[in-house]
């Protein structure tokens, strides 16, 4: 049997490779660049553990817990420090605890009353029942108030997808929100409710999952994937052209200057949205134009990775971090406190502080020169947390088109994508543009990818 070809060495499509494999199905993974992981990459330096992409993994699901046990990696597995489960939201130019139950929510100071007021009658806001598509502000501000939109989810918002809560989809970047409203007509009463539902499946809600690493960063992840897959993996390698053929696909090869042809029995798309416009796809009929994918919104991020002396610190930075909503007037989307929350991401006396920059926000400050986005930074943790003195460690990794913008209207190339599986068949997508941008999300597309394509297989043969 000819390999299923995954193009795309990213979570998602090495995930896939590994179950395929495990399950004895033959692969091929084509990855363009040098290295496999995606945006996750961990930087050892000096002492110092530097995240460029993603700091943790949400245990959202066994399936997260069962891949760690398959890998061979769950004795590398390190959990978050319990005392980091504090979280900060910026308001009034400074970091202020969130509250964690609904009596620290009634006596915090990030709302006024007016705002508690609006969130205490949430359960009695009737649900919208027209079936159109809202924007995240405007669900947020019809259900919980203006204040509610910008002093916090705005925030929030910015912090998880880098993105501006007027321009993505409640449906689609948040379907879950969205569904509680529409099964049990509150947020309030579907987050108490639902919770039932997800313990009977097994799923734990993202605010509440678990977050852990590894002893060497999450990059720990994708190399032991990767080295199971051993000489499947084919780095450097474009994938120009993939034809329909009568008995499955022929893909076109470019390594350097060279072109070679792959006979494949399936191909998986793991990579990015934009890249997949510009793949050539024909299939028996006709070609398949993949042109629309272009539109998908990537916004650029930065992420910098600053290290001080714990003298030169004067806040605790205790807790998972803090997000800054756009009110606020600083130029980060938010901080996270590496250090705190793992051990060894900083020498002894020392703090580590990865902070992101850009986005839907302010594009441009994530493309400036990276000397002017480490002096932006360190003058935003100056005011925040009191940081002063020369860093000890830097590092800025700036992504030019970093997350998938769930947007208005994203339903469009999600239905898209089911027409072109229907017309290709044993054409597969996977990855974050198509069931979630979080990383547990796409470690979940990677497993589900590979059940579909292996009960498939099984079918024909």
């Amino acid at each position: 049997m000819n390999p299923v070809a995954i193009i795309g060495g990213g979570i998602s499509g090495l995930t896939a490779g590994f179950y395929l494999k495990r399950a004895g199905v033959p692969v091929v993974l084509l990855e363009s660049s040098s290295r496999v992981g995606g945006a996750i990459q961990s930087i050892r330096q000096d002492g110092y553990l530097a995240e460029s992409g993603p700091n943790t993994i949400l245990e959202t699901s066994p399936k997260i817990t069962q891949l760690i046990r398959d890998a061979g990696i769950e004795s590398r597995r390190i959990e978050s420090d319990p005392k980091a489960g504090a979280r900060y939201l910026v308001r009034y130019g400074r970091a202020i605890p969130m509250p964690e139950s609904p009596l620290g929510f009634l006596f915090t100071e990030l709302f006024t009353v007016k705002a508690k007021l609006a969130v205490l009658g949430e359960p009695f806001v009737p649900a919208r029942c027209d079936g159109g598509e809202e924007s995240i502000a405007d669900f947020v501000v019809r259900r919980l108030g203006r204040e509610f939109l910008d002093h916090a989810v705005d925030a929030m918002v910015g912090g998880v997808y880098a993105g501006d809560p007027a321009r993505l989809s409640v449906s689609q970047a948040f379907p879950k929100l969205a569904d509680l409203e529409n099964k049990y007509g509150s947020l309030i009463k579907g987050s108490i409710l639902g919770a039932r539902d997800r313990k009977k499946r097994g799923e734990i809600a993202k605010d509440r999952a678990p977050k852990f690493s590894f002893d060497e960063g999450l990059q720990v992840l994708p190399d032991a994937l990767s080295e199971s897959l051993g000489e499947s993996v084919h780095l450097g390698t474009l994938v120009t052209r993939v034809a329909k053929t009568s008995d499955g696909w022929r893909l076109t090869l470019r390594f350097g200057e060279a072109e070679s042809v792959l006979e494949a029995s399936s191909v998986i798309y793991a990579g990015t949205a934009h890249k997949l416009a510009e793949l050539k796809l024909e299939s028996l009929d006709e070609p398949v134009d993949l042109s629309p994918f272009a539109e998908v919104r990537y916004p650029p991020v930065a992420s910098v990775v600053l290290g001080y002396r714990r003298k030169d610190v004067a806040h605790h930075c205790q807790g998972f971090g803090a997000l800054i909503p756009k009110v606020e007037g600083f130029s980060i989307l938010g901080t996270i406190f590496s250090s705190s929350l793992f051990p060894n991401r900083a020498p002894e006396g020392h703090v580590t502080l990865t902070s992101y920059i850009g986005g839907e926000r302010s594009p441009e400050l994530a493309l400036l020169p990276p000397e002017e986005i480490y002096e932006l930074v360190a003058h935003d943790l100056r005011l925040l947390f009191g940081v002063k003195g020369t860093p000890t460690f830097r590092h800025c990794k700036i992504y030019p088109k970093a997350i998938p913008q769930y947007t208005i209207g994203y339903g469009r190339y999600r239905e898209l994508m089911d027409e072109i599986e229907r017309r290709a068949p044993s054409f597969y997508f996977t990855g974050q543009y198509r069931d979630g941008i979080s990383l547990s999300d796409s470690i979940l597309s990677g497993c589900k990818i590979a059940e579909r394509v292996e009960k498939a297989l099984c079918f024909i043969q």
